[in-house]
């Protein structure tokens, strides 16, 4: 896989670089800027070489048309301060004022086109509507830099037909998630503890397959926690169950038993008697979660407080961890402790000093950390990207990867 830093050829080049802009927003407000800060370095890269940058990217599920609520508009003045330079705006991806603008780029200048997804070919599982899309894309630039990894295992025209068009390279942050996901796949130092949350466990268990038999330990929490006590036959009241998955959690039980990774559960969690904020709550040993102060179900929402502490203990004893999906409701305090004990080992120095490698798998959890007031550089590694995170960690290949050869 070329990267584009080793080709040193783009002074005059106008170089299309697919970056993952896709942050959240709340009415028009960038709430978190962690995507738009870590691909600045390969944008800022091309320009202090003399390239002519025009930038790509998707924001939100727009349905193939223009729509105001998802424009990349609000992103530039955001990207400009990151990159330490103006960025000029197109107010549509393959349209007049795209090649308009351009045309008229200079060494050093950067461009943002509007939402890709604004056009059908981008996400059409058509390939020759993608490979128009693509080739229209293409038609601005002289070179594509791949940088957006939180699309990779998209194929999709920006992604993946675009790379067989133009000369085509990984960016810095590609380049940095691979190597991180690769040491984690093949190399990571004992001891290895993974650390699994989230709503589902269906979403999880291509990862737990392929690194049961690599990992030192995986700590399960989040709402996928209750499958596994359901499949263990505790009564878990209202909380998240998928009983579909039930034999597959005991067959990963079972493979934990034969010499996998150990598999730790929590050994309390906090209930609460309604999904809200303010809601009662209260905590309980996992053999007791249907004993309830006021009768009825309660859910769980949170691993309980003996369960962080004696995470973070393994956490803190491990050289190599990666954590993807909260360990409760972060979004309310009340439910955020769990993911904070997490969060908080994983930042420490722990036992192994600075031979630590913790990489934070990106989606919540990147947004949980940023939100309970860590920094990105608490940690070894923040991934941009959830989805293609788990996917490459699941062994699978990933189309804007293999694109790049």
């Amino acid at each position: 896989m070329r990267t584009f830093d080793d080709a040193g050829i783009f002074a005059g080049h106008t170089v299309l670089v697919r970056s993952d802009l896709n942050v959240p927003m709340d009415e028009g407000t960038i709430t978190d800027r962690g995507r738009i800060l870590a691909s600045a370095g390969t944008i800022r890269s091309l320009t202090e070489a003399g390239a002519k940058v025009i930038v790509m990217s998707h924001l939100g599920r727009p349905k193939g048309e223009p729509d105001p609520q998802f424009s990349l508009a609000p992103i530039v003045p955001e990207l400009a301060e990151a990159i330490g330079r103006p960025v000029a705006f197109a107010a549509d991806t393959v349209g007049d004022d795209a090649q308009t603008k351009a045309a008229a780029l200079s060494d050093g200048d950067v461009l943002l086109l509007e939402n890709l997804r604004f056009n059908p070919g981008e996400t059409a599982k058509d390939d020759a509507e993608r490979q128009e899309f693509a080739t229209q894309l293409a038609a601005l630039a002289d070179d594509f830099v791949s940088d957006g990894f939180g699309v990779v295992h998209r194929k999709q025209a920006s992604v993946y037909d675009i790379a067989g068009l133009l000369p085509h390279y990984a960016g810095s942050l590609v380049r940095a998630e691979v190597e991180v996901s690769d040491r984690l796949l093949n190399n990571p130092e004992p001891p290895f503890t993974v650390v699994l949350g989230g709503s589902k466990v269906s979403d999880k268990l291509g990862v737990i397959d392929n690194l049961i038999d690599r990992a030192d330990n995986l700590l399960i929490g989040g709402g996928m926690v209750f499958t596994f006590l359901a499949a263990l036959g505790h009564d878990i009241g209202s909380s998240l169950v998928e009983k579909d998955r039930i034999d597959d959690v005991k067959g990963y039980l079972e493979r934990s038993r034969s010499g996998g990774a150990r598999i730790v559960l929590p050994t309390d969690i906090v209930m609460a008697a309604s999904f809200a904020a303010d809601a009662e709550h209260w905590v309980r040993p996992v053999a007791e979660l249907e004993d309830t102060p006021a009768g009825g179900d309660g859910l769980g929402l949170d691993i309980g407080p003996e369960s962080a502490r004696a995470y973070a203990e393994i956490i803190a004893g491990s050289t190599t961890v990666f954590w993807n999906g909260p360990m409760g409701v972060f979004e309310f305090p009340a439910f955020a402790s769990g993911t904070k004990a997490v969060a908080q080992a994983l930042s420490d120095e722990g036992s192994s000093g600075g031979h630590r490698l913790t990489v934070v798998g990106g989606g919540d959890s990147a947004a949980a950390v940023r939100s309970l007031g860590f920094a990105d550089d608490d940690f070894g590694h923040i991934s941009t990207g959830g989805g293609a995170s788990l996917e490459y960690l699941e062994g699978k290949t990933l189309p804007g990867l293999d694109a790049l050869g």
